[in-house]
């Protein structure tokens, strides 16, 4: 007898396959749904890759030397003084995500909205994700004051959350809590015997460099555990390598042990010649910190392009300070689009963007917000070319506006915009064929 999976798919790796399916057919698209960074890989981490493939042998559980190394020196940088025995490393922070939550227990907060994988990735550990809203404008982190009151009323019934994740910078908003939100979170976990699971593999993508985004770390050290890697930074998603930062001291050693035991059960070691390369990248050399400043400036030209479309459409999304995501809010077109259109939620609307115009997106149902909020989420990160040689030029443009091909597509989806709130000409936005 089949049962039905106990999750279902990831919402953007979904709505990604749906889109190439289209694409393959010789329809017109724009895929705005994942987070996928369109852009090619540094040749010398390509080198670095290539002279590490006869490395074919298991190594440590927990990453090689050099490679746990290279990732305390990326923290201790920035601040969180890190020993490599503090590291753990993984294939893909989202691996090591799911194996924290296997190797704490107990059920998990996670905010809303907040990435699509937390929730499911809490129920296939068997625990309960507990939803909690965020600070309006500061995505990623749960309010501290709702957070408490969550988990009372959960260990009140009988649960036991013993988990909050959080996300600096934010994936869907693109937002960053402030410092003040940090230290409430810190003091809520501490007085609620809660360890704090950061991801912050945007944490090298907030667009001012002279404001970075902080971490919980900073102010419980001895609770919070930092996650990160090279999908966002570097563009590497394909390559799957991620590195934790445990905290230091006797609970730190102890999660240590569990989580090294629950990865050599799962994945048994990092892949060897990733491993390889990611450590070059971890020490920051000046290509790769080129490389990061470059991205940067072109995901930040480009959201913010696409922002004033939406602004010009008059669709509410909150200043975009990191990342390439936009989370924008029609609610002040809900009359029109029920008349138009008959669309009443995210999800019809993302429907109506990708059946009428081959525009992906992804609605606000996908990051766990409920009700029938007229929300949704575009990723920019695929507008920069369709090969290796336009993406390269959209990193080194000094307007990358000006390329005709990004120029297109936030033209058109200023238009399909425009059109759908109800101020276009319905007539010259039919759909594709």
């Amino acid at each position: 007898m089949s049962h039905p999976p106990p999750v279902p798919m990831s919402a953007t790796l979904a709505a990604d396959a749906v889109l190439a399916r289209r694409r393959a057919a010789g329809e017109r698209v724009l895929t705005l749904t994942s987070g996928e960074i369109g852009l090619p890989v540094l040749p010398g981490l390509a080198a670095r890759l290539g002279a590490a493939a006869g490395e074919n042998a298991y190594g440590p559980v927990d990453g090689s030397p050099a490679l746990r190394g290279a990732a305390a020196g990326y923290w201790t940088r920035r601040g969180l003084v890190t020993d490599p025995d503090q590291v753990v490393a993984g294939p893909g922070s989202k691996a090591l995500l799911f194996a924290l939550l296997l190797a704490v227990g107990g059920d998990v907060v996670v905010p809303v909205p907040g990435w699509v994988s937390y929730a499911a990735q809490a129920r296939l550990a068997g625990a309960r994700p507990l939803p909690v809203p965020i600070v309006p404008g500061e995505g990623g982190v749960p309010d501290p004051d709702r957070l408490r009151e969550a988990v009372a009323d959960a260990r009140a019934a009988g649960h036991a959350p013993r988990v909050v994740v959080v996300t600096v910078p934010d994936n869907p908003t693109g937002t960053v809590a402030s410092d003040t939100t940090l230290r409430r979170l810190a003091r809520a976990a501490r007085d609620l015997d809660l360890v704090i699971v950061s991801d912050e593999i945007y944490g090298d993508l907030v667009y001012d460099t002279a404001a970075p985004a902080v971490s919980p770390a900073v102010h419980a050290p001895e609770r919070t555990v930092v996650t990160t890697g090279l999908t966002k930074n570097l563009a590497l998603g394909g390559w799957r390598t991620g590195v934790a930062r445990l905290p230091d001291g006797e609970p730190g050693r102890g999660l240590h042990t569990r989580l090294v035991a629950v990865a050599s059960q799962i994945w048994s070691s990092p892949p060897a010649p990733v491993q390889a390369a990611a450590a070059y990248a971890f020490t920051e050399p000046p290509e790769v910190l080129e490389r990061i400043a470059a991205s940067r400036r072109l995901h930040e030209r480009v959201v913010r392009a696409v922002a004033d479309r939406l602004a010009a459409v008059g669709a509410r999304t909150a200043p975009v300070t990191a990342t390439c995501y936009l989370y924008p809010d029609f609610e002040p077109h809900r009359a029109s689009l029920t008349r138009l259109h008959g669309v009443r939620d995210g999800d019809a609307l993302a429907a109506l963007l990708l059946d009428r115009h081959g525009v992906g997106v992804l609605p606000a149902s996908a990051f766990g917000e409920p009700g029938r909020p007229l929300r949704i989420r575009l990723a920019t990160s695929r507008l920069y070319g369709d090969t290796d040689e336009r993406r390269t030029a959209a990193l080194t443009a000094d307007d990358p506006l000006a390329l005709p091909w990004i120029r297109a597509d936030v033209d058109r989806l200023g238009e399909v915009l425009t059109a759908v709130t109800g101020a276009g000409t319905p007539a010259a936005l039919a759909p594709h064929p």
